[in-house]
């Protein structure tokens, strides 16, 4: 019976993935019999869980969308990843850690000994990096009226906070995204013309509107691409004792991608951008703008053209002490 209930628990964890698969590739995963698969799954059916029968070419069976919500099983890995998320989502969500942490305690009260040992040795204490310059946490029902309309594609309005003023923007919601501790919007914008990615933290959804349409290609094919590429993202410059300016010789996209958090990037023209970013002393940020290995012009303030100044002295006297010993 132990090892019965066993391997039901294991064909449970595989359907859980999602994938469609016969009673072969599933006998083959368990080292059981078909006919043993085809009753472990009538097992799971009588017990709630709504195995369905797939067929024609690619058929097979895959966990359907019960009507009422069974117990739910997980392997010791997928218990240690359900434990770390439930830790890590209050930095990210607001209205959600007194939940998240009532889950997290239920969940480690179901598990036998062994899997809440594995899953105890990753309780964390999430801090914040320097450089993330993560928004404030997203309320929790904003995220589900937005991640609504994306899942049932319907249009949303939103009042929008720009740099200078508020606008109301109806769009059309694809994909949810969280880069460095900051959620985005994918959206089209139909009036415009254009595909947005919007920070969160700036969005007031309006009531839904229940009018449907028709889902678009995402540039690049990949809304994390998009966001992370997007210069016109509405991230704002961090507060840093230190803070300046210079033109890249780089694409606005490019510089977007791996500027450093609380950062910012202003279209120039096809193969240049100003970046103007933050650090905690002037040579700090000197040596972040040398990172980009581009051209850099119209530096501003004065300091940061001092501290570079300072640097090139700095490394030519180091160069010219090699140079010496190497012609010796």
């Amino acid at each position: 019976m132990a090892a019965t209930s066993a391997r039901t628990l294991k064909l449970l964890s595989i359907f859980g993935i999602g994938a469609t698969l016969t009673a072969e590739e599933l006998a083959t995963r368990l080292g059981a019999s078909v006919r043993t698969v085809r009753r472990d799954i009538d097992t799971l059916r009588d017990l709630g869980y709504e195995i369905e029968a797939v067929r024609g070419a690619g058929g097979g069976y895959r966990l359907g969308r019960a009507s009422r919500l069974p117990p739910v099983v997980f392997d010791e890995d997928q218990a240690v990843a359900t434990a770390v998320a439930l830790q890590t989502v209050p930095t990210v969500l607001s209205g959600i850690r007194e939940n998240a942490a009532r889950a997290l305690a239920t969940l480690h009260q179901a598990m036998p000994a062994r899997s809440r040992l594995h899953a105890e040795a990753f309780t964390i204490s999430p801090a914040r990096n320097y450089w993330e310059f993560p928004a404030s946490p997203i309320d929790a029902e904003m995220v589900r009226a937005v991640g609504t309309a994306i899942n049932r594609r319907h249009l949303v309005r939103v009042d929008y906070t720009g740099d200078a003023e508020t606008i109301t923007l109806t769009l059309e919601p694809h994909d949810l995204v969280v880069w460095a501790a900051r959620w985005y919007l994918v959206a089209f914008d139909p009036d415009a013309g254009r595909w947005r990615a919007m920070r969160m933290d700036r969005i007031e959804p309006h009531p839904p509107t229940h009018i449907p349409f028709d889902r678009r290609d995402i540039p690049h094919g990949d809304p994390v691409t998009f966001v992370m590429t997007a210069h016109d993202r509405g991230d704002t410059a961090a507060e840093w004792p230190c803070r300046g300016s210079a033109i890249l010789a780089l694409p606005a996209s490019t510089v977007a991608r791996f500027a450093p958090g609380g950062s910012t990037v202003r279209y120039g023209t096809e193969t240049t951008c100003r970046l103007t970013l933050g650090a905690w002393s002037w040579p700090g940020l000197a040596g972040l703008l040398l990172t980009f290995d581009a051209d850099i012009t119209d530096i501003e303030p004065g300091e940061l053209r001092q501290a570079l100044h300072s640097l090139r002295t700095r490394i030519s006297k180091g160069l010219g002490a090699h140079l010496l010993r190497d012609d010796s």
